[in-house]
């Protein structure tokens, strides 16, 4: 599987864990980057990380800010994104099941065995592909494109 990760600089020290472990289960990781814990704006690599995303370079990504909540929200202005912010691996998995989520984002501060627990069930679920949320996911794409349902 190929994941993209990304960060800012609350988020590079359990980045770099991640990647260790992503590559010890076979993963192929690209990183979009930060590169280092200096102060810079999620903004940019949110960006990458889902350019990384709609280009097909990934087929997953995990990104990564102080709490979780600008990266995602960034992330989630780009068309073609479903990031879910996501706390624990029972959100990962309902982010994934349920609303199909091609990114998550959580807390740089997240424990790192908590962190490597959410990555597992979230690169693990598949989508359900009941009617009920392909439905939903066809209007979340609606609004993307229209602004309206």
């Amino acid at each position: 599987m190929k994941i993209g990760i990304s960060s800012d600089h609350k988020g590079f020290k359990l980045k770099t864990k991640l990647i260790k472990y992503l590559l010890l289960k076979g993963c192929k990781v690209t990183d979009y980057g930060c590169d280092n814990e200096l102060s810079c704006d999620y903004p940019d690599y949110a960006y990458k990380l889902c350019e990384g995303i709609n280009n097909k370079e990934v087929e997953l990504g995990i990104a990564i800010c102080g709490t979780g909540i600008g990266i995602s929200i960034a992330c989630n202005k780009v068309d073609g994104i479903r990031c879910a912010k996501v706390d624990n691996s029972n959100d990962a998995h309902m982010a994934k099941l349920h609303n199909d989520a091609n990114i998550i984002a959580f807390s740089g501060n997240t424990l790192t065995f908590i962190a490597k627990d959410i990555v597992d069930e979230f690169i693990t679920t598949k989508f359900s592909n009941e009617e009920r949320h392909v439905n939903r996911i066809k209007k979340i794409t609606k609004l993307e494109k229209d602004n309206e349902l």
